[in-house]
């Protein structure tokens, strides 16, 4: 196992994960609609698409 890939790849996913959620947003706003999340549900999002994205990098054999 390579650490140093895994924590960059961790690092990018933490990285990238709000960019998109933001994106998403604010997309949904220029469609009409409002959100309004709290911390918790906001750092929780965060997490799961974090998640996804280090599942998307990760190379499949």
């Amino acid at each position: 196992m390579d650490y140093k890939k895994s924590i960059i790849r961790l690092l990018i996913s933490l990285f990238l994960s709000p960019i998109i959620v933001y994106i998403i947003l604010m997309a949904a706003k220029l469609a009409g609609s409002t959100y309004e999340m709290t911390h918790g549900e906001t750092f929780i999002i965060w997490l799961l698409m974090a998640i996804v994205i280090n599942l998307s990098l990760t190379k499949k054999t």
